[in-house]
C-alpha cells in the first residue's frame, strides 16, 4: 500500500467496539481501510490493534474522506437516532455524487426509509445494514443484513462476503430487499433474541428456585442441552457464564449482578411494529415486558415480603428436567415462528419480497440467535417461500407435537408453584390459539357492536352488519341487590325480539 491520500478502499465512521473490530476484520482480509472517530483514544486503539495491517485512523473528517478511493464507500457504526442524522449532516458536504453511505447500526426502519430518500435526492447511494454477532462476530465474522440500494450493495458485496461468518461454506450475508428491509430484518432478529433470552432466564429460575439446583448443576444442564438439538450461541455463552468467577472471588460473578435487565429499544420496536402489522408475537412482548418489570426492584422486594416466595416444583426431578428440555425446545420453536410470521407480514405490507429461507440461512452463523434449529427453518422455507406459517411445515409440526407435552407440564407445574414463566406460557397460548379453528372472538365482536355499533360479519354472508341489541337506556342501571327500603329499577324495554330479528346491513 502506498502513502498517497487516496489508497483506502473503504471507510468506517465510529471506532467503538463494533466499528473498530469490523474494520480490523476487513484489514485481515486484505482490504485497505480507513477509520474516523472524533475521540483520539479510539483512533489510537485502532492503530495499536491494527499494527502491521492496511488500516489507518483519522480524527479529521475531511482528511478521512479524502483518503478513500472514489466513488467512496463509507459505513457508519454509531448509536441509532439523532447521532446518525448528525453524522450524515457532517459528512454529506464532504461527499460527491455517486458515493456510497451505509448505516450499519441498529436504526429504526422508518428512519432508514427517510434517510434513503433524502440522500438519493443529493445523488448519494445509501443503504441500511443490520450487523449481528457482537464484538466477536464483528472481529471474526458477523451475520449481515443489507437492504435498500441494490446496486450500491453489489459494489460492497465482495467485501462483505469476505468478512462475513460462514455456515456450510456460504457467507452469512445477503441483500434482504428494497428500502429499509435490512434494518427491518435486523429489528425482528433482535426481537427473537429478546424472546430467547427471556426463555433462558425463566429456565434458570425454574432450575434454581423450582428444582433447587446449585450453580454448578445448572451450568451442567445448559452445557448438556447445548450439545444436542438445542445447540445455540445463546446457550453456549450461558454455560460459560455459569463457569465464570473473578480471580479474587470464590463464587460466580453472575450472583453479584443486579437482577434489573436493560435494553436499547429494538425489542420494544419489534413489539410496537408487530402490533401495527397485526402480527402477534406474544413471547417477544412478554420478554420486553419482563425487562421493564425487572427494573422495579424495590417494589418487587416489597411485594415478595407481603406475598411470599414461590414453592419448589412438585414431581420427580429427573422427569421434570426432561420435560423442561422439551418445554424450552417447544418455546424456542414458537419464538422463531412468531418472528418469521412477522417478517412474512412485513414483506407483504411493505413490498420487501423477503426470502425467508435466505434470512434463516444467513442467521445460521455469526449472529446472536444462531442455532441448530435454523437449519429446520431454512429447509421449511427453501421448500416453500410462500409458506403461510412455519408451524404448517410437516417437519416442524412433528417437532412441536413431540415437545408440547413437556411445555404443558412445566407451565402447569411452574404456575402451581408460583414461579414466573410468562415467556413459556405465552408460547403455549400462541400455539393453542393458532390451532383453534373457531376462537371465542365472535363474542368480542358482538360486544363491540352492542356498545359502539362497530358492526360484525356473519358466517356465510357478505357485508358487515349491525344489530340494535337493546333499547337505549335513559339512566344508568341501579346497583344489584337493592336495600329493603328501595324499589328495584324498572328493566329497560327491549328494542325488539332479538332472537328473531334479522341484523340490519350497513355499508362496509
Amino acid at each position: 500500500m502506498s502513502d498517497t491520500p487516496t489508497d483506502y478502499a473503504f471507510g468506517m465512521i465510529g471506532l467503538g467496539t463494533m466499528g473498530r473490530n469490523l474494520l480490523l476484520n476487513m484489514a485481515d482480509h486484505g482490504f485497505a481501510v480507513a477509520g474516523y472517530d472524533k475521540n483520539q483514544k479510539q483512533v489510537d486503539l485502532l492503530g495499536q490493534e491494527g499494527q502491521g495491517k492496511p488500516v489507518k485512523g483519522f480524527t479529521d473528517a475531511a482528511a478521512f474522506v479524502k483518503s478513500i478511493k472514489t466513488p467512496r464507500a463509507i459505513m457508519m457504526l454509531v448509536p441509532a437516532g439523532a447521532i446518525v442524522d448528525s453524522v450524515i449532516a457532517d459528512m454529506t458536504p464532504l461527499l460527491s455524487p455517486g458515493d456510497i453511505l451505509i448505516d450499519g447500526g441498529n436504526s429504526y426502519y422508518l428512519d432508514t426509509e427517510r434517510r434513503d430518500k433524502e440522500l438519493d435526492a443529493k445523488g448519494l447511494h445509501f443503504f441500511g445494514m443490520g450487523v449481528s454477532g457482537g464484538e466477536e462476530g464483528a472481529r471474526f465474522g458477523p451475520s449481515m443484513m443489507p437492504g435498500g440500494d441494490r446496486e450500491a450493495y453489489k459494489v460492497m458485496q465482495p467485501v462483505f462476503e469476505a468478512i462475513a461468518a460462514k455456515a456450510d461454506g456460504a457467507p452469512c450475508v445477503a441483500w434482504m430487499g428494497p428500502g429499509a428491509a435490512g434494518h427491518f430484518v435486523k429489528m425482528v432478529h433482535n426481537g427473537i433474541e429478546y424472546g430467547l433470552m427471556e426463555l433462558i432466564a425463566e429456565t434458570y429460575g425454574v432450575l434454581k428456585t423450582g428444582l433447587g439446583l446449585d450453580n454448578a448443576a445448572i451450568g451442567q444442564v445448559f452445557a448438556k442441552w447445548n450439545e444436542g438439538r438445542l445447540q445455540s450461541f445463546l446457550l453456549d455463552i450461558t454455560k460459560d457464564i455459569f463457569a465464570f468467577k473473578n480471580p479474587d472471588s470464590d463464587h460466580l460473578l453472575l450472583d453479584d449482578i443486579k437482577d434489573e435487565a436493560r435494553a436499547k429499544g429494538t425489542g420494544k420496536w419489534t413489539s410496537q411494529v408487530a402490533m401495527d402489522l397485526q402480527a402477534p408475537i406474544p413471547t417477544v412482548d412478554a420478554a420486553v415486558s419482563m425487562r421493564d418489570l425487572s427494573k422495579y426492584k424495590a417494589l418487587r422486594e416489597q411485594l415478595a415480603q407481603q406475598y411470599g416466595a414461590a414453592s419448589p416444583l412438585a414431581g420427580d426431578k429427573e422427569e421434570l428436567l426432561k420435560q423442561l428440555e422439551e418445554a424450552f425446545y417447544f418455546s424456542m420453536v414458537i419464538t422463531y415462528a412468531q418472528g418469521m410470521h412477522m417478517l412474512a407480514r412485513a414483506s407483504d405490507e411493505f413490498k420487501y419480497d423477503l426470502q425467508l429461507a435466505t434470512i434463516a440461512k444467513i442467521w445460521r452463523g455469526g449472529c446472536i440467535i444462531r442455532s441448530t434449529f435454523l437449519n429446520d427453518i431454512f429447509n421449511a422455507f427453501e421448500g416453500d417461500n410462500k409458506l403461510a406459517h412455519l408451524l404448517l411445515d410437516a417437519n416442524v409440526q412433528k417437532l412441536v407435537q413431540s415437545s408440547a407435552g413437556g411445555a404443558r407440564a412445566i407451565a402447569s407445574a411452574a404456575l402451581l408453584a408460583g414461579l414466573p414463566v410468562p415467556a413459556y406460557t405465552s408460547a403455549l397460548g400462541y400455539f393453542d390459539a393458532f390451532r383453534t379453528g373457531r376462537l371465542p372472538s365472535n363474542l368480542i365482536q358482538a360486544q363491540r357492536d352492542y356498545f359502539g355499533a362497530h358492526t360484525y360479519e356473519l358466517i356465510g354472508k357478505e357485508g358487515t352488519f349491525h344489530t340494535q341489541w337493546t333499547g337505549l337506556r335513559s339512566k344508568p342501571e341501579a346497583p344489584a341487590g337493592p336495600a329493603a327500603n328501595e324499589t328495584p329499577a324498572t328493566p329497560p324495554t327491549p328494542g325488539g325480539k332479538q332472537s328473531n330479528q334479522e341484523p340490519t346491513t350497513t355499508q362496509a
